[in-house]
């Protein structure tokens, strides 16, 4: 979820300790855990996300020890809260690596996070994977920075294709969180997908994460209703922003992307967001059943249905593993070489293989908000 930032004085600070400090992940040493971190927003309005996610991470981690570890060692999971803040993200990951001797790190969910957090990493020569940080420059930050999930790219592109084809649409408007990296990343790859398919766009509309009056943005759509109102960012906002648009009686198509998936999202829009579409990473519909045995593990361990960032911290935690397996080390650099010729990964988000930029290539789907509920619509694979 969430183009590059300015780092905070902090988190220059960390980078500054960092060059002094030793580089390459340190080897578990013999007879005690291989200790991997996680980080995350467990506290604040987002929480869901980092929540959901510490819990497929440590589903993953039970299922690794019972198979009998990595390397003959079993695997912890030190999960840290970074609440929300940029810089927080950074710290943690510092403490993390120089405090508890992570050998690698699942987080952050949020690319803002991710971005500040990934140069700490890179400077430590730590492996990093996020689950869910879908903005094109997280890895960009260095060879030792991946990701499980799609980027934005790409979910914008198949927002616009789906939204052309599928929805018919002609018109379309964007209402974007101005200071959100995920949102503007993939408003820009949604307006020229749209554009370049045939649509016409005839709004872009800007509001801040924590608004709670959106009704002059609404109303300036409400004259010439587009076909779909495209609302790249979190649940916690979009519900508020499906109410007051179906308050003021604005019929346009609500179209979504990952940053919709929590049961929250429901439970703030109500009947307002039924009928809406979103994008997402893996749907608990499919039938696979590996995704079903993932599924039904989770109720019985959480008891709910796992949402995509469960699903693909599950499915990081278990590509680390098996990283480590094939490079036969902890060491940084040969997990992070055995991480990037990861291929054909039978992943409960789909089949991961990583690329040049060590971003996975893998489908995506399409859900529609029914009765509360996230209905399967189609999956896209790449290159559709």
């Amino acid at each position: 979820m969430r183009s590059a930032v300015l780092l905070p004085r902090a988190v220059a600070v960390l980078l500054a300790a960092a060059s002094f400090a030793g580089c390459g992940g340190e080897t578990a040493p013999a007879g005690q855990a291989v200790q991997i971190g996680f980080f995350g927003a467990l506290t604040g309005p987002t929480a869901t996300f980092a929540l959901s996610g510490r819990n497929g991470a440590r589903l993953a981690v039970q299922e690794i020890n019972r198979g009998g570890g990595v390397l003959g060692k079993r695997v912890e999971l030190l999960a840290e809260d970074d609440r929300g803040e940029a810089s927080e993200a950074a710290s943690v990951v510092s403490k993390l690596i120089t405090r508890d001797h992570v050998v690698a790190l699942i987080g952050e969910n949020a690319s803002s996070r991710s971005l500040a957090a990934a140069p700490i990493a890179q400077s430590y020569r730590v492996p990093m994977v996020s689950p869910s940080s879908t903005n094109a420059e997280v890895t960009k930050k260095g060879d030792y920075i991946f990701r499980v999930c799609f980027i934005d790219p790409y979910q914008g592109g198949v927002l616009a294709s789906f939204a052309r084809r599928t929805l018919k649409a002609k018109t379309g408007a964007i209402l974007v969180d101005a200071r959100s990296d995920y949102s503007v990343g993939l408003a820009e790859a949604f307006r020229s997908s749209f554009e370049a398919a045939g649509g016409r766009l005839i709004a872009e509309l800007k509001y801040t994460e924590g608004d709670s009056d959106f009704s002059a943005q609404i109303t300036a759509l409400a004259a010439t209703p587009p076909d779909v109102l495209f609302i790249p960012g979190y649940y916690t906002d979009v519900g508020l922003i499906a109410r007051q648009a179906r308050a003021l009686r604005l019929r346009s198509i609500l179209l979504g992307a990952d940053g919709w998936d929590s049961p929250k999202l429901a439970e703030i829009g109500g009947e307002a967001v039924e009928g809406a579409y979103f994008s997402n990473h893996y749907s608990v519909d499919d039938p696979s059943p590996r995704v079903q045995k993932f599924v039904g593990d989770y109720r019985a361990a959480y008891g709910e249905a796992p949402d995509s960032i469960a699903a693909l911290s599950y499915d990081a935690a278990w590509l680390i593993a098996d990283a480590i397996k094939r490079a036969g080390s902890t060491e940084g650099k040969r997990v992070r070489d055995a991480l990037a010729a990861s291929k054909a990964y039978p992943g409960v988000t789909g089949t991961i293989s990583m690329d040049a930029e060590r971003n996975p290539v893998k489908p995506a789907v399409i859900l529609k908000v029914e009765k509360g509920r996230f209905r399967f619509v189609e999956s896209v694979e790449p290159g559709a």
